[in-house]
């Protein structure tokens, strides 16, 4: 059953509208997003001076006190060190920095030794390129004034917020489409499955949602078991035992390059998921923003179908 992958003539006034709905929701929540990231960023621009003594002590006995510095001192450098960047630079593990990127801790599975030795050495690359107009005093040799100290602080606070503010843009928008389709499956009478109650996608009563939810997949080609990551599963009220959900994957986006870059990323998605369930699975996307008709043409090819948040109502044609 398809409901809007079979009809383009549809697509470019839904893209329309669709882009609209997303630069209104972006005018209006972004400025304050943006907002309370800088105000966090130069608290953690703040922390990471203090804790270097002013940038004097990047040592790996630093960054294993201080995991959640790392961001930071990549910002600090000239010209500022993307992840990837930093990993190929100082040759350590990619997982030692993607783990204090993201959960502020040293990997728990790397040896003492492996960790300080990737320590060292991303305290090297770091130390080599601090940048010295910014940090003016490191040539110097003294320690800063409050007024350098401030304009370092916010030049760094400056970077780091526009590395991470459309990530926290992407989430809050995806929280928002989440509470948008529960809010619509209530009103119909389902009921969500309480967060503190773990469920499986094949117990879900009908009538009822989970929200995030991992599912159990092979991967294509190795036979090897993953877990996919879905944002909605919704058991119809009336499915049978057996009966797989309605999978749901929310997505926006703001601008249309960026999609067509990750497109591929759903059909793997439906792929590993028929592979282990069958054809019958049900994979639709609930879109907010810029998805052109490239972005659409490849997914209808996948078999992906897709609802346009402008239109929910359209959920209905899912048999919900």
């Amino acid at each position: 059953m398809a409901v809007n992958r079979d009809k383009p003539d549809r697509w470019k006034d839904d893209i329309n509208q669709s882009v609209d709905m997303y630069n209104d929701w972006f005018l209006r929540f972004a400025p304050d997003a943006y907002r309370e990231t800088r105000v966090q960023t130069t608290r953690d621009v703040e922390a990471t001076l203090i804790a270097t003594r002013d940038l004097t002590d990047i040592s790996a006995a630093l960054l294993r006190a201080n995991p959640s510095a790392l961001p930071s001192l990549r910002m600090a450098t000239c010209p500022p060190l993307a992840v990837d960047r930093l990993i190929g630079l100082s040759g350590v593990p990619a997982n030692l920095v993607r783990v204090m990127e993201r959960d502020q801790r040293l990997p728990a599975r790397m040896s003492r030794q492996e960790v300080d030795r990737g320590l060292a050495s991303i305290s090297a690359t770091i130390r080599r390129m601090a940048d010295p107009d910014i940090f003016v005093w490191l040539e110097r040799g003294d320690t800063p004034s409050e007024q350098e100290r401030y304009r370092a602080t916010t030049i760094v606070a400056d970077r780091l917020c526009g590395s991470v503010a459309n990530p926290i843009i992407r989430n809050a928008q995806e929280r928002r489409q989440l509470a948008y389709v529960a809010q619509w499956l209530g009103e119909r009478g389902y009921t969500s499955v309480p967060p503190g109650e773990y469920r499986r996608h094949d117990n879900l009563d009908p009538g009822t949602f989970a929200l995030r939810l991992n599912i159990p997949a092979e991967q294509e080609g190795t036979g090897r078991r993953v877990s996919i990551p879905v944002d909605a599963a919704i058991m119809r009220r009336t499915a049978r035992a057996g009966d797989m959900p309605l999978l749901i994957e929310a997505k926006s986006a703001g601008d249309f390059t960026n999609v067509n870059k990750r497109r591929k990323e759903e059909a793997t998605k439906m792929g590993q998921l028929r592979q282990t369930y069958g054809d019958d699975v049900e994979f639709v996307m609930f879109l907010c923003g810029y998805f052109d008709s490239g972005y659409l043409g490849y997914e209808a090819a996948e078999g992906i179908d897709w609802v346009w948040e402008h239109r929910i109502e359209d959920l209905a044609e899912f048999g919900l």
